[in-house]
């Protein structure tokens, strides 16, 4: 998960300041090459969830073989379409180290009787966000950072050669589910994953270029995307937690609330403590939330869940890519990321509204 999520999708983030103006990139170009990689990620989602042959682990190594690649291959280059096709391929190598990752992990917990360490796993994306903005900040030069990283994967590829032993060869990931029965409750939830997707990627995506085009705060960049990594690491356990005692969907919409506050600050509170603020609480929320919309879709499945968690997954992907691109371009029409953000805190703040009317669903049905 640090690999593949921590690095391989999130360190575009303090890389593209640096990368962005050594190229004379525009906004709506650095837009469009971070929505590539959703793009990516959402068809690596759907092409998982086939029936492929081999192990997992096997599928889970060439993963994250690929994404290393992929990131060093980002060095090696100048031209924007190359630029979209290796986020392209990052974003198909992200979801399938994402999916085989959590399901040898999961499974095995499980079989442990160890579920509860499941905040482990997922905490290695903070954990990856962390590790990557720390290496990028020691780094002037945007390829020498593509290349760190790359390394970075390389070594935690290694990690999980050594640690995660081998399954069977004759274990295959299912075949796609069955139909699944849509009902209003379950609208309102994909539709608050939508929001929530494009609520916090526009300042997960442009929160340290945001900084460096900030005089006041400009010194806080080589440290905002750390502290996001360090806040995130510990927020599934977090939430998850807190999701046991006031219901799911309850923690779903305080977390929207609390990260559209973040968001907010992270444009109209351009100074020390507003920045920490917004990188605290982007980074304290965005991966419990992911946790928490697929476990209400879990929770709201009378069919085979797995149906309703790719249905999630592509709702979470289609507001994942929107939110870059419009964020791009709105900035250099209008010079600023005020407007796309204060739209993307409102949709978060849409997504916490909806949360709350499926939660009423589920009691009224119940």
């Amino acid at each position: 998960m640090a690999a593949a999520i921590g690095v391989g999708r999130f360190v575009y983030t303090p890389i593209l300041p640096p990368m962005a103006e050594a190229l004379s990139l525009s906004k709506a170009q650095a837009g469009l090459i971070a929505s590539a990689n959703f793009v990516g990620y959402l068809a690596g989602a759907l092409l998982a969830a086939l029936r492929l042959p081999g192990s997992r682990r096997a599928w889970l190594l060439g993963a994250l073989g690929i994404n290393a690649i992929c990131l060093a291959a980002m060095a090696m280059t100048t031209a924007l379409p190359a630029f979209l096709l290796l986020r392209l391929l990052a974003g198909i190598a992200s979801a399938f180290a994402l999916i085989f990752s959590s399901a040898l992990v999961l499974d095995r917990l499980a079989a442990a009787g160890r579920a509860g360490l499941s905040a482990v796993h997922f905490a290695g994306v903070g954990a990856g966000i962390a590790i990557s903005a720390i290496v990028v900040a020691l780094l002037a030069d945007w390829r020498a950072m593509w290349l760190a990283s790359a390394g970075l994967a390389v070594l935690a590829g290694l990690a999980a050669a050594i640690l995660v032993p081998p399954d069977s060869p004759a274990v295959t990931v299912p075949g796609r589910a069955t139909g699944v029965r849509l009902s209003a409750r379950f609208a309102a939830l994909a539709a608050a994953y939508f929001l929530f997707g494009f609520g916090y990627i526009i300042t997960a995506t442009f929160l340290v270029d945001i900084v460096r085009g900030s005089p006041r705060i400009a010194h806080l960049e080589p440290y905002v995307w750390v502290i996001v990594g360090l806040s995130a690491a510990p927020s599934v356990l977090l939430w998850t937690v807190l999701g046991r005692r006031i219901g799911v969907l309850n923690a779903y919409a305080v977390a929207s609330l609390i990260e559209a506050a973040g968001v907010v600050a992270s444009v109209l509170w351009l100074q020390t403590a507003g920045v920490i603020i917004a990188a605290l609480f982007l980074g304290g929320t965005f991966m419990g939330l992911t946790a928490l919309g697929l476990i209400a879709a879990r929770e709201d499945a009378a069919d085979d869940p797995r149906s309703r968690i790719a249905l999630m997954t592509a709702a979470f992907s289609f507001g994942q890519i929107l939110g870059p691109v419009l964020a791009g371009m709105m900035h250099d029409a209008l010079g600023s990321y005020s407007v796309p953000s204060l739209a993307a805190a409102a949709a978060l703040a849409a997504a916490a509204l909806l949360a709350v009317v499926a939660g009423r669903r589920a009691h009224a049905a119940a």
